[in-house]
């Protein structure tokens, strides 16, 4: 099955396939199943009611749900009407969240009725948000929403949309603390899938891909776009489940799909994993970081498919490189360490603190270019200056590149911590539990963890005098931020460790959990 390349947007692809193979399904999501007709006519709809409720080129309108096909309709819609969607990530606190919605100016909201209670507390503080409408839950579908979409006409808008034009903005934290907007066009989503598609093939129509990761996370969101775009079926459920997903597998003799690594590790423990039929798998995929080898090689012996790895990011509208079944099944030294090598369509270099490329094997900043790096940060020119310099994206990430042009990541500039294959960002964890009265000082650190690779943890000097407790803290942290951004332990100390400048010595902090270990000291 041919990869076509003469389509400048995914809608335009998926009008195609709605006049070639109109009666194909698209997405199954529970017992329903959309041909890629009704994923055409839907999101059509969904175009005109957004025009109707006011929806402009270039306006906002942001969805807070878990995974659902609505996503799809919204999608589709608003870049048929060149609008563009912002997902809100739904296991953020109510005030990550009205950030994010007041930020953006998002005129439309669509959530599911399970974030209605904490949507409504934060109303009033969003003036420019016109309209809250509800969409699909554990019954779906909503009647709300079908309601809204479906008083207007199927007819496809036939807007010129302008493939440079943004059509979605996805939100990823930053060392100030604050989350920032990063905006994806037309085009940067069209490339991130040329690159992606070729090295996730060989593609045939009887292709059926498993959506299960979080729609509002780039990996998920191109991955189920990935489907839309081949014309193949997909399965997307409305979250991740260890035996679902098995059952799923079985069931729809699943081909393709993609994990985090702790989901592939959950799913092998899950003692249904012994008795299903993975025959029909040939592919997962894993990312947010390397998987451990013992974990790699069980799923080799699991799953008897295709294991690989991509590494990317929220501004790379996904991979941007690839470690293949190949290098997985046949490693050459300690290339299971490794990224893999850059996509088709992407130049990978590393550059030292001064912007000059370092010879192999030094470690330096991981820089990028390519036809799916971002356009930028909404209202934000600052950081997109500092990110963006003469085409080249700064990841923020440490690594170096081997002889072979493998690429190796050893740690985040940033320090960001990747536990479950959420990005946590330690600023936006030490702002918000430096806001307790008893607190003097705090540094957020990542510390190994069997489970999710890594997990927060805070260590902090109290104000004097004070006999604040691991347990008060962390309840304090909770009505701040997101609850898997909580720390999962408190060290007080009487002193953080800081250079000359300063700055906190975390390389010192970290060093009794992660030992001599350099991906985690350099």
């Amino acid at each position: 099955m041919s990869i076509v390349e003469d389509f400048p947007t995914l809608a335009a692809r998926v009008r195609e396939h709605a006049r070639n193979m109109s009666g194909r399904v698209a997405v199954h999501f529970g017992d329903d199943s959309l041909t890629f007709a009704e994923v055409n006519r839907r999101s059509n709809r969904a175009a005109r009611a957004l025009m109707a409720a006011g929806v402009s080129q270039q306006s906002r309108i942001a969805v807070l749900a878990k995974n659902t096909p609505t996503f799809y309709d919204l999608a589709l819609g608003a870049a048929k009407i060149d609008a563009v969607l912002v997902p809100i990530n739904y296991r953020l606190a109510p005030a990550e969240m009205a950030y994010i919605l007041k930020d953006s100016s998002a005129s439309l909201l669509f959530v599911s009725p399970e974030y209605l209670e904490p949507v409504a507390a934060i109303q009033g503080d969003l003036p420019e948000l016109r309209a809250t409408i509800t969409i699909d839950g554990t019954d779906y579908p909503s009647a709300e929403y079908t309601a809204w979409r479906d008083r207007h006409a199927d007819e496809d808008p036939n807007i010129d949309v302008p493939v440079d034009a943004v059509t979605m903005q996805m939100y990823t934290s930053g060392t100030t603390g604050r989350p920032k907007g990063t905006l994806l066009t037309h085009a940067n989503l069209r490339e991130a899938l040329r690159g992606a598609l070729p090295a996730w093939g060989p593609w045939r129509r009887q292709d059926v891909i498993l959506v299960c990761m979080p729609q509002y996370h780039i990996g998920a969101s191109i991955w189920g776009l990935a489907g839309l775009w081949q014309g193949v079926e997909s399965v997307l459920t409305r979250e991740f489940n260890t035996a679902n997903a098995l059952r799923i597998i079985e069931r729809y003799r699943i081909t393709k799909t993609q994990l985090a690594s702790v989901m592939m590790k959950m799913m092998i423990e899950d003692p249904a994993c012994s008795s299903t039929d993975f025959s029909s798998l040939e592919l997962i995929t894993y990312g947010a970081s390397p998987a451990p080898e013992a974990l790699v090689r069980t799923a080799q012996q699991t799953f008897r498919c295709g294991i690989a790895q991509g590494y990317g990011m929220t501004e790379t509208a996904g991979t941007i490189a690839y470690l293949t079944p190949e290098d997985h099944a046949r490693p050459v030294g300690n290339r299971l360490k490794s990224a893999g090598r850059p996509l088709a369509g992407v130049d990978i270099q590393v550059c030292n603190t001064a912007g000059v490329t370092v010879p192999t094997g030094v470690i330096g900043e991981v820089t990028c270019r390519g036809g799916q790096i971002t356009a930028g940060y909404w209202r934000y020119p600052e950081a997109t200056a500092q990110s963006i310099q003469g085409g080249w994206l700064r990841t923020g990430d440490a690594g170096y590149l081997d002889e072979d042009g493998y690429l190796y990541i050893c740690d985040r500039v940033k320090d960001m911590i990747i536990s479950g294959g959420e990005n946590i960002y330690p600023a936006e964890v030490e702002n918000a539990l430096y806001a307790h009265p008893d607190v003097s000082d705090v540094a957020v650190i990542g510390v190994p963890d069997e489970r999710w690779g890594e997990v927060p943890k805070a260590v902090v000097v109290r104000r004097p005098g004070s006999t604040l407790s691991e347990e008060e803290l962390l309840a304090f942290g909770r009505t701040r931020i997101a609850r898997f951004k909580v720390p999962g332990s408190v060290d007080f100390v009487h002193a953080l460790p800081r250079n000359t400048s300063g700055k906190v010595l975390k390389r010192e902090l970290r060093r009794p959990y992660w030992g001599n270990r350099p991906s985690k000291l350099v």
